[in-house]
């Protein structure tokens, strides 16, 4: 049987995007390449008029443009909202696609402010990114896989507020299934904004922790997670994914990922959720930089979220032959003048992160990771 999935994301501090994906018939068992395209006109977000530094998802019902769709001349009832008619219409885009396409609509909430934020601003960026970066903490709080900050837990907690609103008064199609990245601060943050909802009982706020939903990996700590125990002791009703290493293996002092690296494993955590997912409307609670990887490697560019932002983004799949799975996302190694050396040639094929390409950072002037 041939799937496809055609997708839609938004992030709250947010974006939102539908997205439509293909897969091959034997996805599960040999690794085809999905390959993903947005389908635009139904959120602000994608507009190219629409700044995305100063979108706010919370004064534009989530930046769901109001329009006509085609599907409106076969509603039943009238008077329905804009969220109600959009959900018709994403339902029809399902029901007469082909077999192999699947049409989701993915909210992508980026975290809300971390006493790493603050620690960045306090210190200035040059002095965090060559320095401060690399310690746990300093006298009076610790950054280290950095909590919430004050701000931080007032900013999810306006997104929760948001999110009741648009639930009761718009009818908008609440999230399926729930992701979140192993980090503290977005762990706390899927917490504040989606515990306490009226959610269908049959969807019910359990979020999946996924390694991969993991911020750009750097050297600096903020970037390094707790351990297994650690996460499950915090928020017990959490389900972690299969595989999960009881430590973080995948973070290293002075070391970090390439854009190409964190683009392949984004890429991999979205076929990872598109071929064992059967959701219409899907939550990611991640990190700027992580969604913004997610949209880069879609063809979408790098769009900006403030903390406690969402997106929306509506995408469509389809599979590749696994030949040019492979041949596409090969990475070789190679050095660049000024900006480290790669540590292992390795290419990352089926995209595991333990084989990565790797950058050493070999002075402090070539510091250029962030935490988002």
């Amino acid at each position: 049987m041939r799937f496809s999935a055609r997708s839609l994301a938004h992030c709250a501090a947010a974006a939102s995007c539908l997205l439509s994906t293909t897969l091959a018939d034997s996805f599960k068992s040999t690794s085809a390449y999905i390959n993903y395209t947005t389908v635009t006109g139904f959120f602000l977000q994608d507009e190219a008029s629409t700044n995305s530094t100063t979108f706010d998802f919370m004064t534009t019902n989530f930046g769901l443009i109001n329009r006509t769709y085609p599907s409106d001349a076969t509603l039943k009832h009238k008077g329905l909202t804009q969220w109600q008619r959009f959900k018709h219409q994403v339902h029809v885009l399902n029901q007469d696609s082909p077999h192999n396409v699947q049409y989701k609509l993915l909210y992508m909430g980026r975290h809300g402010d971390g006493y790493h934020n603050d620690a960045q601003a306090f210190y200035g960026t040059p002095a965090w990114n060559c320095y401060y970066s690399e310690l746990n903490g300093n006298a009076t709080v610790t950054w280290s896989d950095a909590h919430l900050s004050p701000v931080g837990v007032t900013q999810a907690l306006a997104v929760n507020t948001f999110w009741a609103s648009e639930i009761a008064d718009q009818k908008i199609p609440t999230p399926q299934s729930f992701y979140t990245s192993p980090l503290t601060r977005c762990l706390q943050t899927a917490n504040y904004t989606f515990n306490g909802l009226d959610l269908p009982a049959k969807h019910p706020f359990v979020p999946t922790v996924k390694e991969y939903f993991r911020e750009s990996i750097s050297g600096h700590t903020c970037d390094r997670r707790s351990n297994e125990t650690y996460i499950h002791d915090l928020f017990p009703s959490y389900e972690i994914e299969a595989g999960f290493t009881k430590d973080d293996e995948l973070w290293e002092a002075f070391h970090g990922e390439t854009n190409d690296d964190q683009d392949t494993r984004s890429k991999n955590v979205l076929d990872q959720v598109f071929s064992s997912d059967d959701s219409a409307y899907v939550s990611f609670t991640s990190h700027s930089g992580e969604i913004s990887s997610i949209l880069r490697g879609e063809s979408q560019g790098s769009k900006t979220q403030r903390d406690g932002g969402l997106l929306t983004w509506l995408p469509a799949h389809s599979p590749w032959p696994p030949s040019l799975w492979s041949e596409h996302w090969s990475c070789h190694s190679s050095t660049g003048e000024g900006t480290g050396n790669w540590r292992n040639s390795t290419n990352y094929r089926k995209s595991s992160v333990h084989s990565a390409l790797h950058m050493h950072l070999t002075a402090c002037g070539h510091c250029h990771y962030f935490c988002l």
